[in-house]
């Protein structure tokens, strides 16, 4: 009994050890089922004494609580993706009854702004057809801006650390944070390369940030570059 004794005072049962046995012996409260009443813990809401179960029932209720609160951020967000695709959809099926190629840069131009509320919209393009070696949107690109197009695999969202795209704007000076989307033949992650870029911009730094996705930008370049191939 006194080496019982002397190894329990050298040993003695800790908090852990309660814990790891009552979450190994299920059966332990079905046991002193009286526990459950009886056992008294302080509520973090009221502050006042309420028992095991009266204590579970508030931890079910607040784990409810998020699940609805993360349900009603899906729905929305849901909703959100469905306008942006009706959008979209409906962009593309304008850009597909313009009777004259020559205006869809313009057009591309406008309907982002208009549609997507992007303060500044500007298009380049270069390997066009000879009838557009005049055109505007041809104008001003350089060999090193064509390559930096080529290399992007997606968009590229971030501050304006000076880009040579951004002397494309009508507003250089107003661009503080950037969308920058190739526009290439293929799908969105094509290797082919660029025959042309869109430039979006916004004088909120956090409008085109480096840790957005780029899911709704790629679209947007699919649909550019789909139309656009008209004047190549």
């Amino acid at each position: 009994m006194t080496q019982l004794t002397d190894q329990s005072l050298n040993n003695p049962i800790t908090e852990d050890d309660i814990a790891n046995y009552l979450a190994n012996t299920p059966d332990f409260f079905l046991r002193h089922s009286e526990l459950l009443v009886a056992v008294q813990i302080t509520s973090p809401h009221s502050h006042r004494a309420v028992s095991l179960q009266e204590r579970q029932a508030e931890m079910l209720r607040e784990k409810i609580k998020l699940l609805e609160a993360r349900i009603m951020d899906m729905i929305r967000h849901g909703n959100d993706n469905v306008l942006l695709s009706d959008k979209i959809l409906r962009w593309a099926r304008g850009l597909l009854l313009v009777p004259q190629a020559h205006t869809l840069p313009g057009l591309i131009a406008q309907d982002i702004k208009d549609q997507f509320a992007v303060p500044q919209v500007s298009v380049r393009l270069w390997g066009l057809a000879s009838e557009h070696a005049d055109a505007d949107f041809v104008q001003g690109v350089t060999d090193e801006a064509k390559l930096f197009a080529s290399s992007l695999a997606e968009p590229f969202c971030g501050l304006n650390t000076g880009f040579e795209a951004v002397e494309w704007l009508d507003k250089p000076a107003s661009a503080i944070s950037l969308a920058l989307i190739p526009l290439r033949s293929g799908e969105a992650g094509s290797t082919a390369p660029a025959f042309g870029m869109l430039v979006l911009a916004s004088m909120d730094p956090q409008r085109f940030h480096g840790g957005m996705g780029t899911d709704f930008l790629s679209r947007i370049g699919e649909v550019a570059s789909a139309a656009l191939s008209r004047l190549r």
